[in-house]
């Protein structure tokens, strides 16, 4: 909460909001110097909405501070700033890994304030194997537990205040065969060069070659983009049962990486 009825009521040092105790999940410490911000909420009959880029040449963010004073002079209600933080941490924290700039990899982590349950854990097993129609393999060492099936993971580790999931993913099977691509196109580029130089293989080849490595790269690199949605929703929905919030329609499962 940064205002309410009025006052500044946001205290950094006590962190009550866990601003700063959840700085890991940002790139720096958010309560700290200038950052891009955004806001929303109702003052009387209106609804206000505010935002300003940030860690830019032209647009240099606002700090806290400022946030809380805009804040106060147009009246937003805390309660619904609140709201909206608290759902935003709830849905979890997205990650990725990328090859070439393409999404290879996915997940999600989610921070939960309780501890997960035995009925809990045997639940989410249940939803992970029909969402991702899996069967997967459950282990247990001492309080962490985890359920695995190839490249997909749902890790469960114990937290001061609760339990910390962690979903991810990658799909190795398309970085395999994008890398197999390039090989042979690095193939057909070097053969290009032996016989400018003066070797007796057959253009044809090369050319044959070089594009069947374009082919193979190409066929990854197209099939990367929907499979990264699909497993991002896929956690998001996963995330959602967790958290308690409505889940989003669920979608269809794509051909198991492995």
């Amino acid at each position: 909460m940064l205002v309410h009825d009025g006052r500044i009521v946001f205290d950094r040092e006590r962190d009550a909001e866990g601003f700063r105790a959840g700085a890991r999940q940002f790139d720096s410490d958010i309560t700290e110097g200038r950052h891009p911000r955004a806001a929303v909420g109702v003052a009387d009959d209106r609804i206000v909405a505010f935002a300003c880029d940030g860690r830019s040449r032209r647009d240099a963010g606002l700090t806290l501070t400022e946030l809380q004073e805009i804040g106060r002079e147009v009246g937003i209600a805390p309660e619904l700033i609140a709201q909206a933080a608290n759902s935003i941490d709830k849905v979890g924290t997205p990650t990725a890994r990328k090859f070439l700039g393409l999404p290879i990899g996915v997940g999600r982590t989610v921070e939960l304030d309780r501890r997960l349950s035995d009925a809990e854990w045997e639940q989410l097993v249940v939803d992970l194997r029909e969402t991702f129609d899996a069967r997967g393999v459950v282990r247990q060492e001492g309080s962490f537990r985890q359920w695995t099936n190839g490249n997909l993971q749902a890790l469960v580790e114990p937290t001061p205040t609760g339990h910390r999931i962690r979903l991810r993913t990658m799909n190795a099977g398309l970085r395999a065969f994008m890398l197999g691509g390039l090989g042979m196109i690095g193939m057909a580029g070097a053969t290009s060069i032996a016989v400018a130089v003066g070797g007796t293989s057959s253009l044809g080849s090369i050319v044959e070659l070089g594009v069947i490595g374009a082919g193979m790269f190409s066929y990854g690199a197209l099939r990367l983009p929907g499979w990264a949605r699909l497993r991002r929703q896929q956690m998001e929905q996963l995330a959602a049962r967790l958290t308690g919030k409505p889940a989003l329609p669920p979608a269809p499962t794509p051909d198991n990486e492995r």
